[in-house]
């Protein structure tokens, strides 16, 4: 990551300095909503931000990667499920104001057990919540990561849970 300076020139003809943060690479994360498990979610502690909260699974996609299989490996470190196949849902800049962040966002509606996560501390627990649970648990604060917000809005707003 890097922080970049611009000269902007406004339409109105004014000038002014623009700072914005420039991230490498992309970052990709899956709803994997099984119809009778519910929404795989990774209960987890955010150290820059002293919180716990629940979140979907997420990370950066690594040079030469596609999105989509970025999705898939996470889903799998973090989890230890792997998704059945996956579709686009949504693909946005979280703070286009400032940075060139791109988050993408992929659903699966089926999951395989492998084992135990293979990085034991991405989360304290893994659990399947049911769809409906949602809604209450994002008002009772207990979502409050940004890429776990917008998709999981997303894919109620789409009609792919309900």
């Amino acid at each position: 990551m890097s922080m970049r300076q611009a000269d902007v020139e406004l339409p109105d003809g004014q000038r002014l300095w623009h700072h914005a943060v420039i991230y490498p690479h992309a970052a990709a994360a899956a709803v994997v909503a099984h119809p009778d498990r519910g929404v795989l979610m990774l209960w987890r502690h955010r150290f820059i931000t002293d919180s716990w909260g629940y979140e979907i699974p997420a990370g950066r996609v690594d040079p030469g990667e596609k999105p989509i299989d970025a999705a898939a490996r996470e889903v799998e470190e973090e989890t230890g499920w792997r998704p059945g196949p996956l579709t686009p849902l949504t693909r946005y800049h979280p703070s286009n104001g400032s940075s060139n962040q791109t988050f993408h966002v992929f659903q699966s509606s089926d999951a395989t057990y492998l084992g135990d996560p293979t990085d034991p501390n991405e989360a304290e627990r893994i659990e399947w919540l049911a769809p409906s649970r949602l809604p209450g648990l994002i008002a009772d604060g207990q979502v409050t990561d940004g890429f776990s917000l917008t998709a999981i809005s997303t894919a109620f707003l789409l009609g792919r849970l309900s």
